[in-house]
């Protein structure tokens, strides 16, 4: 797939830019703070709804401005062109396809975007959450499924987090059946999400040893958020009186983690910054063949701050695999990173929000 337009209004200091991009590789060069990342999280918006960037949503918000909007013109590899609008007006989301209002799941699954960026070493060294994320995404652009069952475990999650700050007895009749619920709903989303990461697996361990062949061989686990051993049902059962203690649930598909474990690294503390961020970067590539693997087309690929990420010789061999399979690349950098400079890409200088376009 292709972004061929991408229109951005009243995201950070973008107050209003357009810009048409080329089919491969798009490069957007600029000092600190001139905008350049925004033009990446305005995409990355469009996939997920949420920023690849720390903080509050109202940082979103350009200064002064009650409302933001990102459009689209994303080309899909059948040839089919998809319009796309994400706005915020307040606290709510509003998603059009094709000039239709849609919901926010139906306009997600339309676009698929990656990134790599200086904060993705958190997908290795961070909390759960990260990884739950990245695991959750890839089930669900594969599991047409998925999103129903995720929103029900979400809606049973709410319902027991609420008695449990609520209850004033650990009665059955309350509690279990939004238990039972939960378990149902876990169960269903443990399956799927043990499926996608046995996909994931061959191609996670081709690309983590093009990366990082140092470490040795690699062990993918993951931990599913409730004991093997006994039916969620009747943990959460036995555990009430806990969870009424702490006024939330402790165990359940809300729990879920996921590891590498590295032959001559088996422990997360023993890997540097750098083979961190390059166990990222392997997850990252992964989980977009994938996708192309299953779609029929590679998403869209954004690296940020890419020559202070990687060293040259990592920065030719990803953009070239990449240029292998015909992604879409949107990558920013102060300047033109030196091992792309042989490269044909579509080059734009960024400054206090506006972009010309330089190659």
């Amino acid at each position: 797939m292709r972004l061929e337009r991408l229109r951005v209004r009243g995201l950070r200091c973008l107050a209003d830019v357009g810009v048409e991009l080329d089919s491969a590789l798009n490069v957007f060069v600029g000092a600190n703070g001139a905008g350049k990342t925004s033009v990446l999280e305005a995409a990355f918006l469009l996939s997920h709804a949420r920023s690849f960037r720390s903080g509050a949503k109202e940082a979103l918000l350009q200064r002064g401005a009650s409302q933001l909007s990102i459009f689209a013109e994303l080309r899909h590899a059948d040839r089919r062109l998809s319009r796309l609008g994400l706005g915020r007006d307040g606290a709510r989301w509003e998603a059009k396809l094709d000039g239709a209002n849609v919901a926010l799941g139906q306009l997600v699954s339309e676009c698929a975007v990656v990134c790599f960026e200086p904060g993705s070493h958190a997908l290795i060294a961070g909390a759960a959450e990260e990884r739950r994320r990245y695991l959750d995404w890839g089930v669900f652009h594969v599991e047409h499924e998925f999103l129903g069952g995720w929103r029900r475990y979400q809606r049973a999650l709410k319902q027991r987090n609420s008695l449990l700050r609520s209850a004033t007895t650990q009665a059955d009749a309350l509690f279990a059946p939004w238990e039972a619920e939960l378990a149902q709903a876990a169960h269903q989303i443990d399956l799927r999400r043990r499926a996608y990461l046995e996909r994931l697996r061959p191609k996670l361990l081709a690309s983590i040893a093009g990366l990082l062949p140092e470490l040795g061989a690699l062990d993918l686990r993951y931990r599913r958020g409730w004991s093997d051993e006994l039916d969620l049902s009747q943990q959460l059962q036995e555990q009430r009186g806990r969870d009424l203690t702490r006024g939330h649930t402790t165990l359940g598909a809300h729990r879920a983690d996921w590891s590498l474990t590295f032959e001559h690294a088996p422990l997360r503390e023993h890997l540097s910054r750098g083979q961190e961020k390059l166990a990222a970067l392997a997850c990252m590539l992964a989980q977009a063949e994938l996708y192309a693997e299953h779609r029929g087309e590679w998403p869209i690929v954004c690296l940020d701050d890419l020559a202070s990420e990687l060293d040259q010789a990592h920065q030719a061999a990803v953009v070239s695999l990449l240029a292998a399979a015909d992604a879409q690349v949107l990558l920013t950098g102060t300047e033109l990173p030196a091992a792309l400079q042989e490269l044909p890409a579509r080059v734009f200088h960024v400054e206090q929000g506006e972009l010309t376009r330089l190659l």
